[in-house]
């Protein structure tokens, strides 16, 4: 795209993939992880709509949009991926851990609106489905377009945006239904993790609450924020971001060697004082004991020591090594 180029640190790995992706990265698994708010009724599109950073009036029936939940000051408290089962019902897909609290939230909020939320669990369980394995078992409905959503298997299918062509979906449906998921190969331990993290798109967990405003994450890079629609928490502080140029923080891809995990600091040379940015989310490699097997690591970081060396948790901390994200992202200069 026009105005737009690959930031590459100074410390990135040059041609690093196929990394330590294989053949083996085929199946599937459920993800205990994610969660799922149910929303129903005449104004369920109508009141997220106005609760959220993306345009969910005019989610289709066979779309699925990222979207995020934000403070009065442009923080995100949480995201979560849309999809609209039916017309009026919205499901948002989001972290296990942030769910109940942002269930409680969003309830304070209906107030006259004709709509009721409710947790997925237990009717629904979501699971991760990736490789050639995946895609034979689900025949035609494994060719559908990124981002959509359709019925299979008594459940909704989401597809995923594939990494490092590796294709992936979301299986969202009852327990009971879940029979012909079983008889897939098991996803390697961590493999789907890993693939969380190499796509570059931002999960907010319990560790990154309240912690980013949506660019500082590339969200709104990965289409989960939409600067057309109206007003929703926090919308003023994440336009002015957007249209004043003010972003100095972006998500980065990396690998280090040991244990990483959401929350954690990074620090740069400049200034091993001070943090330089926060681990978004990390997973262990899927060889070897996952407390010291390396870990890939999306983190959000200062735009200004990006070509600088970068190391986890302290100045003395192992040094993270950059690898290229899916997407290209604004130059400081065009940043927007």
């Amino acid at each position: 795209m026009e105005g737009m180029i690959i930031i590459n640190p100074m410390n990135a790995i040059s041609n690093p993939f196929p990394l330590h992706i294989d053949a083996s990265w085929q199946g599937a698994q459920p993800l205990s992880d994610l969660a799922l708010i149910r929303a129903e009724g005449p104004d369920a599109a109508a009141f997220l709509h106005g609760q959220l950073s993306q345009d969910v009036t005019h989610l289709g029936l066979g779309e699925a949009r990222l979207a995020a939940y934000c403070s009065a000051k442009g923080r995100m408290q949480a995201s979560a991926l849309l999809l609209r089962p039916a017309e009026e019902q919205v499901w948002l897909v989001t972290d296990a851990g942030i769910q109940p609290g942002w269930l409680k939230r969003l309830k304070m909020f209906v107030l006259r609106s004709k709509v009721q939320l409710s947790d997925g669990a237990p009717e629904a369980q979501t699971w991760g489905l990736a490789g050639e394995a995946a895609l034979q078992a689900l025949g035609d409905a494994g060719n559908a377009p990124v981002w959509s959503s359709q019925p299979h298997a008594s459940g909704q299918l989401v597809r995923l945006p594939d990494v490092q062509h590796v294709p992936r979906w979301l299986w969202i449906g009852a327990p009971e239904a879940a029979s012909w998921l079983k008889a897939l190969p098991q996803l390697p331990t961590n493999a789907w993790s890993c693939l969380e993290v190499l796509s570059g798109i931002p999960r907010i967990t319990e560790a990154t609450f309240d912690q980013f405003v949506p660019q500082m994450v590339n969200f709104e890079l990965v289409g989960g924020v939409n600067f057309q629609k109206g007003c929703y928490p926090g919308q003023e502080i994440v336009a002015r971001s957007q249209y004043r140029g003010t972003v100095k923080r972006r998500a980065f891809l990396a690998e280090v060697q040991g244990p990483a995990s959401a929350g954690q600091e990074v620090f740069a040379a400049s200034d091993p004082a001070q943090p330089a940015g926060m681990v978004i989310l990390a997973a262990p490699l899927p060889e070897g004991d996952t407390a010291t097997a390396p870990h890939l690591v999306l983190l959000e970081l200062k735009l200004a020591v990006a070509a600088e060396t970068v190391t986890l948790g302290g100045a003395d901390g192992p040094v993270l090594r950059f690898l290229p994200l899916p997407y290209d992202m604004p130059s400081p200069d065009t940043d927007a």
